[in-house]
């Protein structure tokens, strides 16, 4: 179905508002959103899920009307407090509807961090008595139909609605084009960064294409991988990780390889990090501005400068680099400071064609690292 018509059927009973974090099993979504809105008073991409439930509850209370909020099934995980605490039929009775990317779905191929979430989408979203249809490209116009119908009659009631979407479910004849005026890759960026860092140094990195380059970087110098920890899912979280290991392991640089998508959906988690001033610990965000492992949209903070944040925080030393030289003069700054450090990286879109995926296992992965740590 393309993606416009959907949107058309939800506008029928109100649906006017669009708020979410993008997802790739959503790009038709997203692009047609984009596309008809880019980003403003209609459509607002937001830090996190949980936040895209405020405003479409904000957004209720000031009009009557419901809005649509769009994720991936991960995100759910993020939603669940206000969907229980403030959507909720025993609370406000504030209604809703949900789009949902179903990644994982059983009985599909996809990445490790999917699986789980995958099996468990359905009964959280019935624990969490939200009414749901599912949506795939079998879909009919009559189904869809009575499916808007159901919604509608759901929303009337106070009570919150989600189409969950199979891979292909929508379709959409507008592809935005999503770029930066950004030279540097981030695979060169993380390669540089690998380069200068001392052997015994420890790398967190985030969810996403990144990981997938470090661990390419590995593998073409024979380097191993027990140094690494590749973070899948627990998107925003990877800067935690690799506090709790440099606050434990202090006589080891850890450096997190973080997404700008990635430390906006968990800002908080960097005011945490410029307390404890853990001077053993880089933290890297490397901004393209976009969340790029899942179509490339923008991400909510659009042009803000990290390293302000970064000051106002309280980190020690912050510094935003645009291009190799640059980089490599504030490395060699880096390793000689004592105390809380950002860099802030300005990388493009994109990745290389034929980029791979870790071939070791999560769990391989994770018992290298440890098996390294406790030698240190």
């Amino acid at each position: 179905m393309d993606a416009k018509v959907f949107l058309e059927g939800l506008a029928s009973f109100g649906v006017d508002r669009y708020y979410g974090v993008p997802d790739s099993q959503l790009g038709a979504l997203c692009d047609s959103l984009f596309s008809e809105y880019a980003i403003g008073k209609q459509h607002i991409v937001t830090a996190n899920e949980g936040g895209a439930v405020g405003l479409a509850a904000g957004h209720y209370l000031a009009t009557g009307k419901p809005a649509l909020v769009y994720m991936q099934n991960s995100g759910i995980g993020n939603a669940v407090n206000p969907i229980i605490s403030l959507l909720s039929d025993d609370v406000y009775a504030i209604p809703c509807i949900f789009v949902i990317g179903w990644r994982g779905e059983p009985n599909t191929k996809d990445e490790p961090q999917h699986v789980f979430q995958g099996g468990i989408t359905l009964p959280m979203l019935d624990m969490l008595n939200i009414a749901y249809s599912v949506m795939s490209k079998e879909t009919s116009s009559e189904q869809f139909a009575q499916s808007v119908k159901q919604a509608s009659e759901y929303v009337s009631q106070g009570r919150s609605f989600a189409f969950v979407i199979k891979k292909g479910a929508l379709t959409s004849k507008e592809k935005v084009v999503y770029k930066n005026d950004n030279t540097m890759s981030r695979e060169t960026a993380i390669r540089i960064i690998a380069d200068i860092a001392d052997e015994s140094d420890v790398f967190v990195s985030t969810t996403g294409k990144a990981s997938r380059e470090l661990f390419e970087i590995r593998e073409a110098r024979g380097a191993g991988h027990s140094h690494d920890f590749l973070t899948v899912g627990s998107m925003g979280h990877a800067s935690m990780i690799a506090l709790g290991i440099a606050m434990e392991k202090r006589d080891t640089r850890v450096w997190c390889l973080d997404g700008d998508g990635a430390m906006v959906m968990h800002l908080g988690n960097a005011l945490i990090e410029a307390q404890h001033k853990c001077s053993n610990l880089v933290h890297v965000v490397l901004n393209n501005g976009a969340h790029e492992s899942v179509g490339g949209m923008p991400v909510a903070m659009g042009e803000a400068d990290y390293c302000d944040i970064a000051k106002t925080f309280g980190f020690d030393f912050c510094r935003r680099v645009k291009d190799e030289s640059e980089l490599k003069r504030c490395m060699d700054e880096v390793k000689a400071l004592n105390g809380a450090a950002l860099i802030e990286v300005m990388v493009t879109l994109g990745a290389r064609a034929d980029l791979g995926r870790p071939t070791t296992t999560t769990k391989e992965n994770k018992q290298a690292l440890m098996a390294y740590l406790r030698e240190e």
